[in-house]
């Protein structure tokens, strides 16, 4: 599954099929794709490097046309517009949260689906509809918006590079042609460690792409979210089900996306940041076993824990590296294989909370969260036992 991509920006005609009349005159775009095996995987312009991973590689040029800005007279854009991509996931949503309780006019960019996300209009953001896939449905929602935030990422049905890879791309390609004045990206925090991962590899070349792309922007990494802890331990737990962990010593330190999101809007206020590379943890690093031992210990009983060992996993990746139907699972599977390996998967915040000017004791802890959650389901269904008693003794 040797591939090249390679995207540019250039001064040559923009393809009609990919973008339309939306894109300023004074700006030109272009986005190829190639398939081309042992190709040395990043080399920017002007002068090319190289970023390798096992066989697989990716290229990507960013070479900005110096008209490409220049917005000319015109209605100014203001500060507080921004556009939100991946608004409905676990982060975006607590981005348009935060944006919207911060004053900002809000867009959100959806995929057209069968159930509309009506929830992002009920809190009074615009929702607007496109496709990163579909680089020609990216212009027209740009038009007005002074800030992109760049949280979305592909389904799990979806080949990795679709969204995360060649998305990105065109979503930055668009961003520099329509005169974006700032572009917030989120990553993994370790991505540039681990170019045998096809997700994290395609992190990091993405990020290299926007720091070369000329556009203003933030690159914030992250290490997991508190949030993702309910569906994989607290709800398997609480209805006695089985719960599935490994039996590595890796640590995470876990952050609430609602700390994520006021952190960001701190930082992108912050003109000092531009052009940096931040990485945002939570106070402490949890293995998989001390998360599970919370857990219990905060819902009143023991977990059914499935242990799978590392080391199925890597004959699992490998067995599916020999199908090419299979090689996407195979490719979750190896970042799966990272977060289950001897790896510590945080950073020291004091520098960062001092430049955002941050108290550390306002963050979080995961103690808390959990201990907020649990709480209030206990409580929850504490009370729907006491209707359902009192509603036998009525019939």
């Amino acid at each position: 599954m040797a591939s090249t991509l390679h995207a540019r920006i250039s001064s040559t005609p923009t393809p009609p099929k990919l973008l339309n009349s939306h894109l300023h005159a004074s700006a030109s775009l272009s986005y190829r794709r190639a398939l081309a095996p042992n190709l040395d995987a990043f080399a920017p312009t002007p002068t090319p490097s190289a970023f390798i991973s096992r066989g697989r590689a990716i290229t990507c040029r960013a070479q900005a046309s110096p008209a490409a800005v220049n917005l000319g007279p015109g209605t100014p854009v203001r500060p507080t517009s921004i556009l939100v991509a991946g608004a409905t996931g676990t982060l975006g949503r607590q981005i348009v949260r935060r944006a919207l309780d911060e004053g900002y006019d809000v867009r959100c960019l959806v995929r057209p689906r069968p159930a509309p996300a009506d929830f992002l209009r009920d809190w009074g953001a615009t929702v607007v509809n496109a496709d990163l896939s579909k680089p020609e449905t990216i212009p027209a929602i740009l038009v007005g918006v002074h800030t992109v935030i760049d949280c979305a990422t592909g389904r799990p049905e979806e080949p990795i590079k679709t969204v995360d890879w060649e998305g990105k791309v065109a979503l930055i390609q668009c961003a520099k042609a329509m005169g974006i004045q700032k572009y917030v990206f989120f990553s993994i925090h370790n991505c540039d460690k681990h170019p045998e991962v096809p997700l994290m590899e395609i992190k990091h070349c993405t990020e290299k792409f926007l720091r070369d792309s000329g556009l203003n922007h933030l690159t914030i990494r992250l290490c997991g979210f508190m949030q993702g802890l309910i569906g994989q331990y607290a709800v398997p737990i609480l209805e006695e089900k089985s719960v599935w962990g490994t039996d590595a010593p890796t640590r995470i330190a876990y952050m609430d996306t609602q700390d994520i999101a006021r952190l960001t809007f701190i930082a992108l206020r912050n003109e000092n940041i531009n052009g940096k590379l931040l990485t945002f943890a939570g106070p402490r690093a949890w293995t998989t076993q001390e998360v599970i031992t919370l857990c219990e210990r905060l819902a009143g009983q023991d977990a059914n824990v499935t242990t799978v060992p590392v080391s199925i996993l890597r004959v699992t990746r490998q067995l599916t590296r020999l199908f090419e139907w299979t090689n996407d699972v195979a490719d979750r599977l190896a970042f799966s294989e990272v977060l289950t390996s001897d790896t510590v998967f945080s950073v020291p915040m004091g520098e960062t909370y001092e430049l955002l000017g941050v108290d550390a004791k306002d963050i979080t802890t995961l103690e808390k969260y959990l201990q907020d959650y649990f709480t209030n389901i206990l409580k929850k269904l504490k009370d729907i036992k006491a209707q359902s008693k009192q509603t036998d003794i009525i019939l």
